[in-house]
């Protein structure tokens, strides 16, 4: 049997994912800060993962009970919203420290089961290779380090047989989408310096969002690349048109169309 690591096993698109592939008949250990709903035959581990000492201790209840694992699928995330000028020092640092140290530091530390054959699966975001808008760009710039970070990983790991592919999906319909609107409205109320344009800035998150598919899709692309016979290195899902088509444009038009919309 087959031995998967998933992490954000408490979130909607790391349950969806460990659900798959417990029916699929894989042997998976979640991990997350919490279990939100209790899965038949997972193997759950309390684990934070900005934690090196977390993280190290649930290595060890792994590595326990196999000298392998097939495939680590990384869906643990944070989202937030808000202003780079305006957030604070330890704001700025958590979230690198979720999407991007977090990811570094599991396959890291778990990389003595990483062998020949095995896959490393990223979930990114469609954020990850456009030009950040307002507001966003603390998350997008996480995520354009973190496919930085994936794509150099996959250089290295490819010598040893190792294949890392990334996801990089839309809207997911999630908890995350409930929290970027609660980020929002806080930040609509907290920021002194962007009021008028934060409440219109919302409206334009709330459109693109309604636009959102179920976790389970992201799951099966998951599968997908976990089972594909010659894995893409890149899986987009759920892009949204108005985005792609604004990053088409010169970066002085972006910069003018957001702030004629904001302003």
């Amino acid at each position: 049997m087959k031995n998967i690591l998933v992490t954000g096993a408490g979130g909607g698109m790391g349950s969806a994912t460990c659900r798959l592939l417990i029916e699929k008949g894989y042997n998976v250990w979640g991990l997350d800060r919490r279990q939100k709903d209790n899965i038949d035959r997972l193997h759950f581990i309390q684990t934070d993962i900005t934690d090196e000492s977390a993280v190290s201790a649930a290595f060890e209840q792994v590595a326990g009970q196999t000298d392998r694992l097939d495939a680590v699928i990384h869906m643990a995330g944070l989202y937030d919203l808000n202003s780079l000028i305006e957030m604070s020092e330890q704001e700025f640092i958590n979230i690198f420290n979720v999407n991007l140290f977090g990811v570094y530091r599991i396959n890291r530390i778990f990389m003595p089961l990483i062998k020949d054959g095995s896959r490393i699966i990223i979930t990114s975001s469609e954020l990850a290779p456009l030009d950040p808008l307002p507001f966003t760009g603390i998350y997008a710039v996480t995520k354009a380090a973190l496919e930085k970070y994936a794509f150099s990983l996959r250089m290295e790991l490819n010598l040893l047989g190792v294949s890392v592919s990334v996801i990089r999906p839309g809207a997911v319909k999630t908890d995350l989408l409930s929290v970027s609107t609660r980020a929002l409205d806080s930040f609509c109320k907290k920021t002194q310096l962007y009021q008028c344009n934060a409440k219109r800035f919302k409206k334009i998150v709330d459109s693109v969002e309604a636009k959102n598919i179920p976790a389970q899709s992201i799951a099966k692309i998951a599968y997908k690349a976990m089972t594909a016979r010659r894995p893409k290195y890149v899986y987009s899902v759920n892009r949204n048109p108005l985005l792609r088509l604004l990053n088409i444009l010169p970066d002085r038009i972006q910069v003018a169309i957001i702030k004629m919309i904001l302003k």
